[in-house]
């Protein structure tokens, strides 16, 4: 075909493909509550006012141009005081990078401290680690977790994976699940790092951890750890990702930061630059404006919080209601982030129209077409077609719009066999 290996080889988002047969069946009139992206209604829930009104501000003031490569210097200032203020962090400014959301600082931590073969290690299911695993050549190790560990890792999952490995790949609340580390198996995970590097010979890549907490600020009656807080003697080997993305329902404003050792984040730096992923600088402005005032941040944040905890906890008790009632479903409490995780153990069931449910993808496709509810099975996070669950995202419904659901889901469920 005349293009790369790479290109040729490069796997779709199974996120989008959903949402490609979503919107299909929008275009033919039917009303589908989709639960499927990590993104949320603006018409539902809009970014803070006065950050939107900041932004406007900043462009009248002809903020148009080239930020700085790392970031305005005033954005990465208030950023440091906000990490020392809301997580008890200290970053400098020098070890702060601003870029165009988490995912350019997610690829960037990739790009320079990953080398082709090199050993990445990431929990399985998570977002997009094999992708950029891929995109990298790095030697992929996928550790399975399970549901009575909330499909978080634990110590002794991958511990046997450690040796020689240059990135571990770490998030919380976590991305599928909602599910959040505990202090006391985050601090195990972060005393096997410790004496993995103090096993490695001089001169030899130690082994790092890309930490993201973009949904840090979105918990729900639980701490959010991080490993530098607990283990300070990890500083030299963690890059965290974090932003205004979730917290302030601003995935469209690309306002994200990474921070960490400086000479990694320089070299972060220079990738991001390359690819030209800076925030707009309008946007750098008005962020760095209105992270200083903690009441109006805290003020939207607990609006915010309880419009999604309440999402969260109707669609939890639906699908506990439907296994009281004997369904094959299950879900686990929500603790942070915009997901839910739940179960529809339907393979090998069959559809009112004969068709076989071989896969959690035919699982979810049955739920789009009968009970108009579109999920994403967590094999489109890595793990394999034998587990049946799945991720809900509430950003984009209303409560109503979840409290309807689940009659058509038990429904949609009673009419297989």
């Amino acid at each position: 075909m005349g293009v790369s290996v790479l290109a040729q080889t490069l796997k779709g988002s199974e996120i989008i493909k959903i949402g490609n047969e979503i919107n299909e069946l929008k275009r033919q009139g039917q009303n589908i509550a989709n639960l499927t992206i990590g993104d949320f209604d603006p018409n539902i829930y809009p970014i803070p006012e006065e950050l939107r009104n900041d932004i406007i501000e900043a462009y009248q003031a002809n903020h148009t141009n080239y930020p700085p490569a790392d970031g305005m210097l005033e954005l990465r200032k208030q950023v440091s005081i906000f990490l020392e203020k809301e997580h008890n962090i200290q970053a400098t400014s020098n070890e702060i990078l601003i870029a165009s959301g988490s995912r350019p600082l997610i690829y960037s931590v990739f790009l320079a401290l990953v080398d082709p073969g090199d050993k990445v290690i990431y929990p399985a299911p998570s977002w997009n680690n094999n992708h950029y695993c891929h995109i990298t050549g790095a030697q992929e190790i996928q550790v399975p977790t399970t549901p009575e560990n909330n499909f978080l890792p634990k110590a002794a999952d991958l511990a046997p994976h450690l040796k020689g490995a240059t990135l571990l790949a770490l998030c919380s609340p976590q991305n599928p699940t909602g599910t959040m580390f505990e202090k006391a198996d985050l601090e195990e995970i972060c005393d096997l790092v410790i004496a993995e590097n103090a096993s490695r010979q001089p001169g030899e890549k130690p082994l790092y951890i890309m930490y993201d907490q973009i949904y840090a600020m979105l918990t729900f009656g639980k701490k959010h750890y991080d490993p530098v807080t607990l283990r300070p003697e990890l500083k030299d080997y963690v890059v965290y990702i974090d932003g205004i993305s979730k917290c302030l329902a601003a995935t469209g404003v690309r306002v994200g930061w990474g921070f960490g050792p400086e000479k990694i984040i320089g070299k972060m730096r220079s990738i991001v630059g390359h690819m030209g992923a800076w925030a707009p600088k309008a946007e750098q402005v008005a962020t760095a404006k209105y992270i200083q005032n903690s009441e109006q941040v805290h003020s939207y944040l607990n609006t915010f919080k309880a419009r999604i905890q309440d999402s969260l906890n109707t669609l939890y008790q639906g699908f506990q209601q439907l296994k009281a009632e004997g369904f094959a479903v299950d879900a686990i409490e929500p603790m942070g982030a915009i997901y839910l995780t739940v179960k529809a153990d339907y393979t090998g069931k069959t559809t009112p129209q004969g068709d076989v449910l071989n896969t959690p993808a035919d699982i979810n496709f049955y739920l789009i077409k009968e009970a108009k509810v579109a999920l994403v099975p967590f094999s489109a996070f890595g793990t394999g077609d034998d587990v049946c669950w799945f991720r809900a995202s509430v950003g984009t419904s209303t409560l109503e719009d979840i409290q309807a659901m689940i009659p058509r889901i038990r429904e949609a469920l009673s009419k297989l066999k």
